[in-house]
């Protein structure tokens, strides 16, 4: 089981876009400085955003073997490690959607799951679906920088990091004891 906490800013910048800014076709995605998204614990998978002017993603790539080595940022790809910025925005799976994603997306999917009889393990992952409506022109993703620092259970080594952060918020007040 995985465990991802997103941070209460980035749950308030969404809850604004979804009450001010979404439109039937125009969708959203926090976007997550990939420095604030690392386990100490092994690499992570991120799908590092492409953003224009305007704030709107143009390209998700998702990379599999990012980490932190000697003080930096590195990705892994053809065997090769290749540097990231800290600040380089990257999806942690946060995303809003209208009920318009899923006739937009039906296709695509019977297409991947053709495509991938023979390789049962192959993931449809959530920013496949981003590109392909991205560079079919069906939809836009404004994508919301935010500073909030992710924090989950990716290793069974993070679990006791996981426990002291969350603890760290409510004794600061920013979490209850009880949310329900």
């Amino acid at each position: 089981m995985r465990f991802d906490f997103y941070g209460y800013e980035a749950f308030q910048k969404m809850v604004e876009f979804l009450n001010h800014q979404t439109a039937e076709n125009q969708y959203s995605l926090m976007g997550y400085q990939v420095g604030n998204t690392l386990s100490k614990n092994g690499s992570v998978s991120r799908a590092v955003c492409e953003v224009d002017a305007n704030g709107n993603l143009t390209e998700i790539i998702e990379r599999t073997k990012i980490y932190s080595k000697e003080g930096n940022i590195v990705y892994e790809e053809d065997g090769k490690e290749i540097p990231i910025d800290a600040s380089a925005l990257v999806s942690m799976n946060f995303w809003a959607f209208t009920p318009t994603v899923f006739p937009a997306i039906e296709k695509f999917f019977v297409d991947f799951v053709l495509q991938n009889l023979n390789n049962p393990t192959t993931e449809f992952f959530i920013p496949l679906i981003a590109d392909h409506l991205i560079k079919n022109n069906i939809a836009t993703f404004k994508v919301i920088p935010t500073t909030a620092k992710w924090f989950g259970v990716t290793y069974k080594e993070d679990k006791e990091i996981v426990q002291k952060n969350i603890n760290d918020l409510i004794n600061d007040g920013i979490y209850p004891v009880r949310l329900w």
